[in-house]
């Protein structure tokens, strides 16, 4: 278990131990930051989905009214018009065989990545470096498509991706610990209600077990989100 510091400690003893209202665990977390850096607000949901069972994946993404306040450094796998509509778009990096190659030799300095379908039937052997690090494009997170513009657009404006990981879990930004309370409360129920929407059609019994907010060095809050 990591040591935490003094400050860390003196919040934690004094943090409600009962389940919150976002609003009260985003206004405690603003009031109390451990850091001297501008933390990010983070979502977490415990699912109460087997995730062994692949019906039962959560997955999507969402797009934050106020952004996420984190510069996203994108790069898109494409060629002619859709390559030049994602330059103009704002992508930092842009291009196909050139930057396939230099994927596969282990580069991955970007945020977000975007391909057309054509470019897909390359990019999908990159698996091995894509997939571990959940960068891989996906026609369901919007991330393959021949609209590049759009995608770099709303990559750029804050749209943030989720995904319920082995352990049943979803860990999500929510914004900046800067940012006004109302903003961030909007930004967390956006989140929500998209992670509500994307439920299986099979699922049962309870779908969000519980919920928690922290801030990246912060002290952990639960949170209802049920109501």
């Amino acid at each position: 278990m990591p040591k935490h510091g003094k400050k860390y400690t003196a919040i934690k003893a004094q943090a409600p131990t009962e389940v919150l209202t976002i609003e009260a665990a985003v206004d405690f977390l603003k009031a109390n930051p451990v850091a001297k850096f501008d933390e990010t607000v983070e979502l977490s949901m415990k699912m109460g989905l087997d995730s062994r069972k692949s019906e039962n994946a959560v997955r999507g993404t969402c797009a934050l009214p106020h952004g996420s306040g984190k510069a996203v450094r994108i790069l898109v796998f494409a060629a002619g018009a859709s390559a030049d509509a994602a330059r103009e778009a704002g992508a930092d990096f842009v291009g196909n065989e050139d930057m396939i190659e230099k994927v596969k030799g282990g580069w991955t300095e970007f945020d977000v990545a975007i391909a057309t379908p054509d470019a897909m039937k390359e990019v999908r052997k990159l698996g091995r470096v894509l997939g571990p690090r959940g960068l891989m494009p996906n026609p369901k997170t919007g991330t393959v498509t021949d609209d590049t513009a759009k995608a770099v657009n709303e990559a750029k404006a804050g749209r943030v991706e989720f995904r319920m990981d082995r352990h049943g879990n979803i860990n999500t930004p929510a914004g900046k610990l800067s940012f006004e309370s109302s903003h961030l409360v909007e930004n967390i129920n956006t989140i929500v209600e998209a992670v509500k929407a994307a439920k299986p059609a099979g699922a049962r019994g309870t779908y969000i077990k519980n919920c928690g907010l922290t801030s990246t060095m912060g002290v952990g809050l639960r949170v209802n989100v049920r109501d």
